[in-house]
């Protein structure tokens, strides 16, 4: 992996920084907090998302960034032959191949999993790998030998394996404890079985009972059917004769009612004839009834006419009443014209009157409020002055003849009592002056008697302002009645001349004694007139009577013959009732027993379906006895199967354990043998993870710090080597993050040496620190800074001319020491 360029913007305190990365050793240079471990942050974000960074994902934005700028890192690199740019913000990520303009990849999820496949390597491997973090180069050196075993296991990612142990003895412990549940759910073997047997008897029992039953039920059904069809003809002779009396005990009603028919009948027309008599005499009474009921009509027309002239007589005069009050009112408000211009004249000469004293009033409040501040003012003033000149006063006499004038800055001497009786008299004025003010303060809190008299008369034009508007709102008002009275007296004297007009037309000539004597005739005569309708209406109904008597005579002859052909009819009929009850009772008894022998089947029957169920319940439990203990052995298999595979990934961790010394031992010989020119020859990992350095094949049990460091190096780069290697990745990139901070000056230096010797195995190696002395070391530098104006890192990067100017007195050096 090869990086080719950055660029942060808004992302934690870097605002718009872009770095180029180019082969060698370079160095990331700042003070601590400048931002310097923010651009590995920034490098791994881009390729692996948020899970790369510190802290939540808000917390990425740059503080003083504007609240709609966006959060960006884009990240150019090389990878297997492919250039790969990817640009990630917050919510979203684009990745894009060899130059190209379209993205191969375009969700945050889809670029992080993509690289992922691409580089080979999970986060925790590509930190391993390629990033060695503050003070990881001798983090061993201080570890006990069972702390540096686990170590090595997490950096090469035999960790997993714990973690696929741990799971498949989870798994295990799942299973046993749904075996355990499985066998306390389950039934006894023997139960079972015995249950089965029991209820296969219990069945067949049922089977004899249910033919047995059935038997009694064919026999009963057969003494049945032999009696019922006698038993069915005898029911029908009975109901023909119930039919035949019930025909006859109707026939007798309706013959007795044709004979009730004919009695009313008689009873009515007897009563007609009698109505005729009583109606003749009745009549020669009512002749004069009918003129008495029209004269009546006309009274009731000519009393109504007579009470709505009384009504509008009375109308009429509230009216005249009215128009006579309206007219007086009318002649009282008639000056209110004139009177109105004479008080709106005497309104405006008292509003100038109250205006002008307003005015005087509030000059006169202004001037004794002025004075009042004024004297405040001056008394303030001087007691200032006064505590002033007491001060120096005082400090004078405490100092002396040597104390210095307040004026010319110069000791006093002999003006020493002239100064203090000068100041005394200066204090003396300004009490006589401040004693002055304060009288005059004392006189002015009281209101002057020219305000107060200004003030009452001010309140007295405001009563007399009201009262005149007062007056001129009835004048005003007055003037509007005015005009309402008009028109008002107008419609009462136009409804007046209606009036009038109206009672003209009503009809005069009423009576209320000939009333009252005719509505006494007429109740007198009423109750005849309604006895005479009632007779002629019941003689209106003689042709009726006579006609309905003939229509039931002939019907009275008809039920007459009924009655004698349905009682010849009985009298010959052949029924027995005696016969029929035997009958009966013999029937009775063979449905009875069939009934019985019903219920009997019925009742076995449902004993053999109960029978039938609890041996298909007993059957059941059988099958999934046998269902559950096959479940149950494949679960047993399934943990047999668990505990192989615990002790399997116990075997192969303590395989790769015993694996990975020899393999870091011969990886890190190798690069340390490269680094020393063969001077040591080999780097032995014992079985306490001790480093054991070989020098010419002869081990060496005491080293010193440049070897340690040496020692320590080259095992860091075996491992990140290791975890390359098993990725399939070449490794061409070595980040290293803050390793000098425990060294010396003197190790510092060698701890370089050592890394400028990798330029043949590392493409690009990435130092960053904080420590400046390493500037003269590298090849090229970034530096980093904070900004405290903008509050955000700047990153500068020397020109090429600067860098080869660098190699130059590099070489120059290198020769000189030669």
């Amino acid at each position: 992996m090869r990086l080719h360029s950055l660029k942060l913007e808004n992302f934690r305190q870097h605002a718009d920084t872009q770095i180029g990365f180019h082969s060698g050793l370079t160095g990331i240079i700042g003070p601590n907090g400048a931002g310097k471990t923010t651009i590995l942050e920034g490098i791994a974000w881009a390729i692996y998302g948020n899970a790369a960074a510190r802290g939540t994902r808000d917390s990425l934005r740059f503080y003083r960034a504007k609240p709609r700028a966006s959060v960006r890192v884009t990240l150019d690199f090389e990878l297997g032959g492919h250039r790969y740019r990817v640009v990630r913000g917050l919510t979203s990520a684009d990745l894009y191949l060899d130059g190209g303009s379209t993205s191969i990849a375009t969700t945050t999820t889809g670029v992080t999993e993509l690289l992922r496949k691409r580089i080979g390597m999970s986060r925790d491997e590509f930190f391993s790998t390629y990033f060695t973090g503050q003070k990881e180069l001798n983090v061993m050196a201080a570890m006990g030998p069972s702390e540096r075993g686990q170590f090595l296991s997490r950096v090469l990612g035999y960790e997993r394996l714990r973690g696929a142990q741990d799971l498949a003895r989870q798994k295990r412990q799942e299973f046993v404890a749904e075996i355990g549940g499985l066998r306390q759910g389950m039934s006894d073997a023997l139960q079972v079985t015995a249950r089965v047997g029991f209820a296969r008897k219990a069945l067949a029992s049922a089977e004899q009972q249910v033919a047995s039953a059935e038997k009694r039920k064919q026999e009963a059904d057969r003494i049945l059917s032999a009696i019922r069809p006698t038993w069915e003809s005898s029911q029908q002779e009975r109901e023909r004769l119930q039919a035949l009396l019930i025909d006859l005990r109707l026939a007798e009603a309706e013959h007795a009612t044709h004979l009730r028919e004919i009695e009313r009948l008689d009873r009515d027309f007897a009563e007609t004839a009698a109505a005729r008599e009583t109606l003749q005499p009745i009549e020669e009474g009512l002749h004069s009834f009918n003129s008495l009921v029209a004269e009546f009509q006309r009274q009731d027309v000519l009393a109504r006419e007579e009470g709505r002239r009384l009504a509008l007589e009375r109308e009429r005069g509230a009216l005249s009443e009215d128009i006579r009050g309206l007219r007086e009112r009318q002649r009282r408000i008639g000056q209110a014209p004139a009177l109105e211009g004479e008080t709106v004249e005497s309104l405006k000469a008292k509003r100038e009157q109250a205006l002008q004293v307003d005015r005087e009033l509030e000059v006169r409040r202004t001037d004794w409020t002025r004075d009042q501040q004024e004297a405040s003012t001056k008394r303030e003033t001087l007691r200032k002055q006064y505590a002033e000149l007491k001060d120096q006063r005082d400090q004078l006499q405490r100092a002396g003849p040597e104390g210095i004038c307040p004026t010319c800055m110069r000791p006093l001497g002999a003006n020493f009592r002239s100064v203090l009786d000068l100041l005394g008299d200066q204090m003396e004025t300004v009490r006589v002056d401040g004693r002055y003010y304060k009288d005059r303060l004392e006189q002015l809190a009281q209101r002057p008697e020219e305000l107060v008299v200004l003030e009452e008369r001010r309140r007295v034009l405001a009563d007399d302002v009201t009262s005149i508007e007062r007056r001129l709102t009835k004048i005003q008002l007055a003037i509007q009645e005015k005009v309402q009275l008009s028109a008002e007296l107008q419609a009462r004297e136009t409804r007046e001349t209606l009036l009038t007009s109206e009672l003209a037309t009503i009809p005069a000539g009423y009576d209320a004694h000939t009333h009252q004597s005719i509505r006494a005739e007429l109740e007198r005569l009423g109750p005849l007139d309604q006895k005479a309708a009632r007779l002629r209406m019941q003689i209106e109904r003689e042709p009726q009577i006579v006609s309905e008597r003939n229509r039931v005579n002939k019907a009275l002859a008809a039920s007459a013959e009924l009655v004698r052909v349905l009682t010849l009819e009985r009298a010959t009929a052949a029924f027995s009732e005696d016969v029929f009850l035997r009958l009966r009772d013999g029937h009775r008894k063979a449905a009875e027993e069939l009934h019985a022998a019903e219920l009997q089947a019925a009742s076995v029957s449902s004993t053999r379906q109960s029978a039938q169920a609890a041996l298909a319940a007993a059957e059941n439990a059988a099958r999934e006895l046998q269902e559950r203990q096959k479940l149950l052995d494949e679960l047993n298999n399934k943990r047999r199967l668990h505990e192989e595979l615990d002790r399997a990934f116990s075997d192969l961790r303590g395989d790769l354990n015993a694996e990975m010394g020899p393999e870091l031992s011969d990886i890190a010989s190798t690069l340390l043998a490269e680094l020393t020119d063969g001077r040591y020859s080999r780097l032995q990992l014992d079985e306490r993870y001790d480093v054991i350095v070989h020098e010419d094949e002869i081990a060496k049990p005491v080293i010193s710090g440049g070897e340690e460091d040496l020692a320590n190096l080259v095992l860091r780069l075996a491992v990140s080597q290791m975890i390359a290697d098993r990725a399939g990745q070449p490794l061409s990139l070595l980040i290293l993050d803050e390793i000098f901070g425990s060294l010396d000056e003197m190790r510092r230096a060698s701890v370089l040496a050592l890394l400028r010797q990798l330029k043949d195995r590392f493409d690009q190696v990435i130092v960053i620190t904080h420590i400046e002395s390493v500037r003269e070391a590298l090849d090229r530098m970034i530096t980093v800074r904070y900004d405290e104006s903008t509050g955000a890192a700047v990153v500068e990067q020397p020109n090429a001319v600067a860098r080869v100017a660098l190699e130059q007195r590099r070489t120059e050096e290198a020769g000189a020491a030669d």
